[in-house]
């Protein structure tokens, strides 16, 4: 008698399903339309904000700044260079970590021909769950708490700021890369095993080159968003364009917040285009 997989539920009650716990969670948390109306001071200050979305700032708007500091695109253009560093910094980390890691925690590497004598030893086994655990616990943290671990740890110290975005993204690129490595295509592996190449070099020759267009663009993308983490660090004091953002917004120089957005939106877009350049090289 043939047995068939159970078929999947139909699309529509998966979806009736997702909306009926979106309506219950909305329900326990108590979330209400007009808890969104803003008060007469807050619709003032939504004002004054987004009017002075039209107007950004190419020099400071406090005399007091002018006439003290350096002028005000310079010292933009620098706290975007040293958010751009602090990016990069933490990005060579996460590699020099996750591409180990996810190594180790991927089941292709595990089941090369190497193991299959052994049935993959019980050593083995305990050293990919370890690993994957391992991984679980790094990126199960969000770098605004290792951010705030740290800080009290080590003070407002740029190594601190550093290890606040490697870790959560070490662990998240190690997950990814394990799950790549085990669903690249496999066609020259197998070719290369059936010449009799080493278990170690078809991994290697074989497997990583397939997997690589996706590995790199992967990394771009984490850099991206490497990139926004290390703004974000600058809520807490450390000098990045996000200690411009919290300081010009506290101080109502909201044409000055819409310069540091508008900058840090475009580095977005250029490392968005940066990246999908990347790919379509190495794909091609």
């Amino acid at each position: 008698m043939d047995r068939h997989p159970p078929k999947p539920p139909p699309r529509g009650l998966i979806l009736l399903g997702i909306g009926l716990l979106g309506l219950l969670a909305a329900f326990l948390l108590g979330l209400r339309p007009a808890g969104l109306v803003p008060n007469a001071g807050g619709l003032r200050l939504a004002r004054d904000f987004f009017s002075a979305a039209t107007e950004p700032a190419f020099s400071w708007e406090s005399a007091h700044l002018a006439a003290h500091t350096t002028p005000f695109l310079a010292d933009l253009a620098h706290a975007a260079l040293r958010t751009l560093i602090f990016a990069a910094a933490a990005m060579s980390l996460s590699v020099l970590a996750g591409l180990p890691l996810g190594i180790l925690a991927s089941e292709t590497w595990w089941r090369r021909s190497s193991f299959k004598n052994s049935r993959m030893t019980a050593a083995a086994r305990g050293l990919q769950a370890a690993v994957r655990i391992g991984i679980a616990l790094m990126r199960s943290v969000h770098e605004l708490i290792w951010a705030v671990i740290l800080l009290a740890a080590v003070g407002l110290n740029t190594f601190g700021a550093v290890l606040a975005i490697a870790v959560p993204y070490s662990g998240t690129l190690a997950k990814v890369f394990s799950e790549m490595l085990d669903e690249a295509p496999r066609h020259s592996a197998k070719a290369l095993e059936g010449i009799g190449v080493r278990p170690l070099s078809v991994f290697l020759f074989g497997l990583v080159p397939r997997a690589l267009p996706d590995l790199v663009a992967y990394t771009a993308y984490r850099f991206e968003c490497a990139v926004r983490s290390a703004a974000v660090l600058g809520f807490f004091g450390y000098p990045t364009l996000g200690y411009h953002l919290t300081l010009s917004f506290g101080d109502g120089r909201f044409r000055e917040t819409w310069t540091t957005i508008y900058l840090l939106l475009g580095l977005i877009l250029f490392l968005e285009w940066w990246s999908t350049a990347i790919r379509r090289r190495l794909v091609s």
